[in-house]
């Protein structure tokens, strides 16, 4: 149940740190006639106030909809996301197979020279990767 309010703090982080941050989704090496940008401003709703703009990004979000891509003006993003999906997928089962086979094989070569060089060389590794955070 923590994790609700969590997400939703780094929602609102997300969201107020991109509207802080200079520039906007507009602007390119050649800009935009006046008319265009507030047109373009209306049709993505920025030119609603900013706590509105936050609910209703949030409702959004909740919904599953995460907007046009500006990038890529025929897709939206969730478009965009699943096209990806099952390459990530298949990668990420790939992963955890390989994960589970190399660590139970190596674990089982720990546990049956147990005390010796070889499960202290293993114990070792083992310890490093687990220390070592998954940024790095």
């Amino acid at each position: 149940m923590g994790a609700i309010p969590t997400l939703l703090a780094l929602i609102c982080l997300a969201f107020f740190l991109v509207k802080s941050a200079p520039g906007g989704p507009f602007d390119m090496e050649r800009s935009l006639p006046e008319e265009v940008e507030a047109n373009l401003r209306a049709a993505y709703n920025l030119d609603d106030p900013l706590p509105k703009q936050l609910v209703s990004y949030i409702g959004d979000i909740l919904r599953g909809d995460f907007g046009p891509s500006f990038q890529y003006r025929d897709f939206n993003v969730t478009e965009l996301i699943m096209s990806g999906f099952p390459v990530s997928l298949r990668l990420g089962a790939a992963a955890i197979l390989a994960a589970l086979f190399f660590g139970a094989f190596i674990g089982i070569v720990a546990a049956l020279n147990q005390n010796t060089k070889t499960d202290y060389l293993i114990m070792f590794f083992g310890m490093t990767g687990i220390s070592i955070p998954n940024f790095v």
